[in-house]
């Protein structure tokens, strides 16, 4: 049975431990979350510093197959603004590649408060393991709206199918949703 995206988010948001890896921010270091330096105020942007991470995946279970990884940011701080598309990228052998927004998908700028969440699905196609025509993809990162500083977590939902190019993952990310009540 495969859940829903919705249901994912909801289940995402539900979850109080993140699935991030420990490994940090490449860019801004430390901890599990990196953070601009930046404080979150009212209509500032929101920063990596200032919100929680959960992780949740409906993994697509063979070659060929569609999966969904709902990332969820819960905002820790004072009120903050989520304008635009995250940055998505996804890691493998020594390469990195950006994912494009779902072409479906419209950028709406959401004001967070205190405690409240929003969520972006990335939606990929899962290649043949070692195949030619994936990516072997060992993590993802992403950043968010106006800033640089990246967020990483375990990939562990197998390789990506590749189009086109060698290095054009058959994947997408849509813009964020407000989640929650």
């Amino acid at each position: 049975m495969r859940a829903t995206p919705l249901a994912v988010a909801a289940l995402a948001a539900a979850l109080l431990v993140s699935a991030c890896d420990g490994g940090g921010g490449h860019r801004a270091g430390g901890g599990g979350s990196a953070g601009s330096g930046k404080a979150a105020g009212s209509g500032d942007a929101c920063a990596l510093g200032g919100v929680g991470v959960q992780v949740a995946a409906s993994a697509a279970p063979a070659a060929g197959d569609s999966g969904d990884v709902t990332v969820t940011i819960t905002n820790r701080g004072a009120e903050c603004t989520l304008n635009g598309f995250p940055d998505v990228r996804l890691h493998a052998g020594g390469g990195t590649s950006t994912l494009p927004s779902d072409k479906a998908a419209r950028a709406q700028k959401l004001t967070l408060a205190k405690d409240a969440t929003a969520s972006f699905t990335i939606t990929y196609v899962r290649g043949e393991a070692g195949g030619g025509q994936s990516l072997a993809v060992r993590t993802a990162g992403f950043s968010l709206p106006g800033s640089s500083a990246e967020h990483r977590f375990t990939w562990s939902y197998g390789d990506v199918a590749v189009k086109g190019g060698a290095h054009e993952p058959n994947a997408s990310v849509t813009s964020f949703q407000q989640a929650g009540d």
